[in-house]
């Protein structure tokens, strides 16, 4: 199998499948809203599990950010059926979300979400966030034997959308970055004369700044 990966910027790889929640034609059928696709090893594992539990107890969370779930694994669908019935009977937890069924390894293969080192068929767990225009804008890989940081991901959702939104960039830890806490960043300028109306700015109160290429301010 191939391991090239879509990158960042890139349209998202298109398919369609079968889901437990029907026919899908990916990234088609999203157009308009925000998506988490991701990947899992295995139905029916101990990590993937709690991963899916996980997920669709922020459901509501990801729904209040335009944002759309979509998982995968190579197991059949039918498997997918059993396992989110399952959860719901046993851990109480319905799964509101499709999970694809990649039985041939096509749509891994597309989106490289087979890594040979960490196994020849399983997928490892890979999160493509893409935005309603259909480009990839995130990708994060984890291990197989370590599970995803779902606030980390809802982060990442919220800081793209308020990068767009106000022109800005967004520090490490946001919202709660150790130098500017929940401000952002204000894009540096990219002359001599902006340098110096940076400062201004600074002065006036309008921006915080520690130099002219540092400033921050508030939402």
């Amino acid at each position: 199998m191939s391991n090239k990966l879509p990158l960042i910027g890139e349209p998202a790889p298109e398919f369609k499948a079968q889901t437990t929640k029907g026919l899908i034609h990916f990234p088609h059928d999203f157009k308009g809203k925000w998506v988490v696709f991701f990947s899992h090893p295995a139905d029916f594992t101990p990590v993937c599990t709690t991963e899916f539990v996980a997920f669709a107890k922020r459901y509501q969370e990801f729904q209040a950010l335009n944002t759309e779930l979509v998982g995968l694994s190579v197991d059949h669908v039918y498997s997918h059926i059993k396992w989110v019935e399952w959860i719901k009977e046993k851990l109480g937890v319905e799964i509101p979300f499709p999970v694809v069924a990649d039985t041939t390894g096509k749509i891994a293969e597309l989106y490289g979400m087979i890594h040979p080192g960490a196994s020849e068929s399983a997928t490892v767990r890979a999160v493509f966030i893409i935005c309603p225009q259909g480009i990839i804008r995130t990708i994060l890989y984890y291990p197989l034997n370590i599970g995803r940081n779902i606030s980390e991901i809802l982060r990442i959702i919220k800081a793209f959308q308020t990068a767009v939104k106000e022109g800005v960039a967004i520090p490490a830890n946001w919202p709660e970055n150790e130098l500017i806490g929940s401000n952002v960043i204000v894009p540096p300028p990219s002359d001599i004369a902006g340098a110096q109306a940076r400062l201004e700015e600074a002065k006036a109160g309008k921006v915080q700044c520690y130099d002219w290429w540092f400033c921050h301010r508030k939402l």
